[in-house]
């Protein structure tokens, strides 16, 4: 493996530090984009991304599953609020 530069490791470490903050910066945007979306294939993708980065976000993964599930918008747009 490669030995990366301490300028590389930092830059490393403070992604995984503030994880959860960009997960929850990408879960806001998906929510607004749902809200004014209308191409059902672009719906359908967006919910796909929302699992995953609910789970990133601190979320249980069961929790996660079922506002996915139920495709719930008011539901993920309460829990992102809730998060930030």
């Amino acid at each position: 493996m490669k030995d990366y530069s301490p300028y590389q490791k930092g830059v490393i470490k403070r992604y995984y530090e503030h994880r959860d903050t960009l997960a929850l910066q990408k879960l806001a945007e998906i929510v607004s984009d749902l809200y004014v979306e209308t191409s059902e294939t672009k719906i359908k993708r967006a919910w796909g991304r929302v699992e995953k980065n609910l789970v990133a976000a601190g979320v249980h993964k069961h929790q996660a599953h079922a506002i996915v599930e139920d495709r719930d918008l008011g539901a993920l747009a309460k829990l992102v609020g809730e998060l930030t």
